[in-house]
């Protein structure tokens, strides 16, 4: 028994399932789960030793790669000095100073300690401040484990929420109402039934929790005038694309102003955070100067500061998005033709540096054309990238992320293991 099968064994018996989120069980892949032990730029190692070229990036906040010089260097200073003191630290108020400068849609924040945390803020924000009921989300998007997000996607028509897991009644859900990603149609029925009770609509700007899925051309565009047209807030939950995709995240991408940003991974640098922020007429709303209650004892900790303020200064200097952009376009374009090659069906869906390859022959643009790709495939490919050195999510609904320290040598490893890789899924598909 290798020492990380021993470790998981052990794991089972302290930890319910082994793990403390659920992907991390393998159950999406089967087999034994892989523990890491450590990481390094663009490389991670298992409990046994063994290396791997990571596109997990801790699920996206390892954009420098992983254990970066600066980065360490300004959590082990912060850390000299305490872990938090229970009040506003100096750090909190140049970290927020950074995000409000690169957003020009924030001039108010909140940190919180997860994204999950900064999502139920912004909802409860929202109807705070229309005082309305009504959320809309689509499906496919996670927004973290709250209780009105955690709802099925029904047919694929707009649908009223049904829980999508015990413990929820469906009192709460029944007030989330949920639309197939990149269906304008659908959101404008469901605004014209129930637009004027509508406090908002969350989304992804890019999805990332589904296998990466962009948006159609008026897609976003189309959401914001629904908002517009209703007096409903539009969300963006740039949990993963804030930093990600550039510097101002997906929403200077592609032109939109959200009325509120929901923001996570990459502002802690991989530390837990989460923030939301927006207008001050809508911000303002929170305590302790509006009635909309939030409170977090390790909210805006010191550590999570310096590791997000030094990871996102680094990228300000190094300004990467171009190149992390045109690396990823020429490794997936690879990825495609290996593919190909084997007589393989894939698409591959980018967006800068996050990616998903699809076993399928169709477009991915919704949660349904997702789920329609073949996870088998994707399952044996997973094992043998991972047996090759390349570990991928354990899931065929992940993102893959690129960081800036991969380089040509990464490229090649990977493309070398996929070669094989794809070769073996044809065989047996």
């Amino acid at each position: 028994m290798t020492n990380n099968e021993q470790l998981f064994k052990t794991a089972q018996q302290l930890l319910v399932g082994g793990v403390n989120s659920p992907v991390r069980a393998f159950r999406a892949v089967g087999g034994t789960p892989i523990l890491l032990a450590k990481g390094k730029g663009p490389y991670v190692y298992d409990t046994d030793g063994k290396e791997y070229v990571d596109y997990v990036a801790g699920y996206g906040p390892a954009i420098l790669g992983h254990s970066h010089e600066a980065v360490v260097d300004a959590v082990c200073r912060t850390a000299a000095e305490g872990f938090g003191c229970g009040a506003t630290h100096p750090l909190e108020i140049e970290l927020a100073r950074l995000i409000c400068s690169a957003l020009p849609g924030i001039e108010r924040l909140r940190f919180t300690s997860s994204g999950t945390e900064a999502v139920m803020t912004a909802i409860r924000l929202a109807r705070g401040y229309t005082k309305r009921r009504l959320i809309l989300k689509f499906a496919g998007c996670y927004h973290g484990h709250s209780d009105a997000l955690l709802v099925k996607s029904g047919s694929g028509a707009a649908t009223l929420g049904q829980p999508d897991s015990a413990g929820i009644p469906q009192e709460l859900t029944a007030l989330t109402m949920v639309c197939p990603y990149n269906d304008l149609d659908s959101v404008r029925q469901l605004a014209e039934r129930h637009g004027a009770d509508l406090a908002c609509i969350i989304v992804e700007p890019v999805v990332g929790n589904m296998g990466v899925i962009l948006p159609q051309p008026d897609f976003l565009p189309g959401l914001r005038q629904i908002c517009d047209a209703t007096g409903a807030l539009l969300l963006f939950d740039e949990v993963i694309t804030g930093f990600r995709l550039g510097w101002q995240g997906a929403q200077g991408l592609f032109g939109i102003r959200p009325d509120l940003t929901i923001l996570g991974k990459i502002i802690g640098g991989g530390l837990p955070v989460g923030a939301v922020g927006g207008p001050a007429a809508i911000m303002e709303l929170l305590a302790p100067l509006g009635p909309v209650y939030q409170a977090g004892t390790l909210s805006g900790n010191p550590l999570a500061m310096a590791c997000g303020l030094a990871t996102i200064t680094t990228l300000q200097a190094l300004d990467p998005y171009a190149r992390l952009e045109s690396h990823t376009r020429t490794l997936t374009g690879a990825l495609v033709q290996l593919a190909a090659e084997a007589g393989l069906a894939v698409n591959c869906n980018q967006a800068g540096s996050l990616f998903s390859l699809f076993f399928t022959d169709q477009p991915v643009r919704n949660a349904q054309e997702a789920e329609a790709s073949s996870r088998s495939l994707f399952q044996r490919y997973f094992h043998s990238m991972a047996r090759q050195g390349v570990l991928l999510a354990p899931s065929a609904f992940e993102a893959a992320f690129v960081s800036v320290a991969h380089d040509q040598h990464t490229a090649e490893r990977t493309l070398t293991a996929a070669r094989h890789a794809l070769a073996a899924c044809r065989a047996v598909g």
